[in-house]
């Protein structure tokens, strides 16, 4: 990988903690472990890539970051704050409805379909969530939308319906309607594996621009040579497992696990 070897300009640093810090973290669906104690931190103004095979746990942990599901033990912290639990095992749950609401708010999902509501236009579709949720002023939320959509490259599509955009297009109108949320940091699954190689780029383009400007991201993806390009941190996992993590020029330049070695190989194939 050409670009393996070149290492992202550092953010500035904050005096406050990371945004994001996951200690020890287990999930199951059943009898089927799928997180097997994973602890990671996501300082401030930092990218960090989650990379690995289907199954070995990545979208489920974003998911848990973001408590669209339940982990069954270890904890989450948000700029320092841990998550509040009910319940032990299976039956765990967290236990403060309004610090849910609060942290989602904060943290912007971006999923790997979309998600647009088909029923309204893109412009709607960016005001939503602020205007319903946050209960922001509509004519400041609709000012921001609209340079939100210029700034990730369809400020022409404010008025269009979903139906009648790529899914390029549709993917960077979900970008501009998680940022419209104001997070502080920014989750992204698998944002273009759903899409054509020529409609990738166009997200592609966006999340380096997102990256350049140090946001905070958690980013699942398949695609080595973006995790290369816009990480500060990279973690492999491997059936529910952290294998191996660091800087991108060594996990891709010179990694030191055999199952890295083998899924890299596998990937730079395809």
């Amino acid at each position: 990988m050409s670009d393996a070897d070149q290492t992202r300009p550092a953010p500035a640093e904050t005096a406050r903690g990371p945004v994001i810090e996951i200690r020890g973290l287990h999930k199951a669906y059943g009898q089927l472990e799928v997180l097997k104690g994973v602890s990671l931190t996501a300082p401030r103004g930092h990218v960090i890539s989650l990379i690995g095979s289907s199954g070995s746990g990545k979208s489920t942990l974003l998911r848990c970051c973001n408590l669209l599901e339940d982990s069954q033990q270890g904890e989450i912290l948000f700029e320092g704050e841990p998550v509040k639990w009910r319940g032990t095992g299976m039956a765990r749950a967290p236990a403060d409805r309004a610090q849910v609401t609060r942290l989602r708010t904060n943290l912007s999902m971006v999923f790997q379909q979309f998600n647009l509501w088909s029923h309204l236009t893109i412009l709607q579709n960016v005001m939503e969530a602020p205007v319903q949720v946050l209960r922001r002023n509509p004519a400041e939320v609709e000012a921001r939308a609209r340079a939100l959509l210029a700034k990730v490259g369809i400020g022409d599509k404010a008025d269009a319906w979903p139906a009648q955009l790529s899914g390029g297009q549709q993917q960077r109108a979900a970008i501009a309607r998680a940022l419209c949320m104001e997070p502080k940091a920014l989750l992204l699954d698998e944002p273009t594996s759903a899409l054509d190689p020529e409609l990738q780029q166009e997200v592609v383009k966006v999340i380096k621009d997102l990256a350049g400007e140090h946001r905070t991201m958690l980013l699942v993806t398949h695609d080595m040579r973006l995790a290369a390009d816009v990480s500060d941190h990279v973690v492999f996992l491997h059936q529910g497992r952290i294998e191996e993590e660091g800087a991108p020029a060594q996990l891709f330049g010179a990694p030191r696990s055999d199952r890295l070695r083998q899924f890299l190989s596998a990937t730079m194939a395809e």
